[in-house]
């Protein structure tokens, strides 16, 4: 059965952000989120807002030149860390997801994957795919493909 793709508009940079923001109040330790588009499209703004739903600590930036950022909960959060996480420097090399043992971290982490789409979708079947785009009239939008368990779940649209 193919997945029930849902798509919400996204006008403002801040609409991207609440989307994630309401994201991260109903994700969970375990979580993969897997985050698509082209530059500009949203990806760190939407884990920016998926960090303030979860409750975590610290300033979310695109982990471009890390590879991986690890926020940790605050002591008023939901208690999950995120682990933010940029594919695009590994080119689609398999063995260096690989050395970033995210498969560990998704036992008691949420993991998004900007750039994510082809690359990172063994971590975990049971996965959310965000695709972002942005439009000639600067609106963003969010395509949301469900996969595996995630089709069963409530999404923020």
């Amino acid at each position: 059965m193919a997945p029930s793709v849902k798509t919400v508009e996204l006008p403002l940079v801040e609409d991207t952000e609440e989307f994630g923001r309401k994201l991260g109040e109903l994700v969970r330790a375990g979580d993969l989120l897997l985050l698509a588009g082209p530059l500009g499209a949203g990806k760190t703004a939407l884990v920016r807002g998926l960090a303030r739903g979860l409750g975590v600590q610290g300033r979310v930036s695109s982990p471009t030149f890390v590879v991986a950022r690890v926020h940790e909960p605050a002591q008023d959060g939901r208690g999950v860390r995120l682990v933010h996480v940029d594919a695009y420097r590994l080119g689609g090399h398999l063995d260096e997801l690989d050395d970033l043992d995210l498969d560990t971290d998704l036992v008691d982490a949420v993991v998004a994957v900007e750039w994510g789409e082809g690359v990172a979708e063994r971590l975990n079947e049971d996965h959310l795919l965000i695709r972002l785009e942005r439009g000639i009239d600067d609106v963003r939008t969010a395509q949301l493909v469900p996969q595996g368990e995630w089709a069963t779940r409530p999404l923020p649209v």
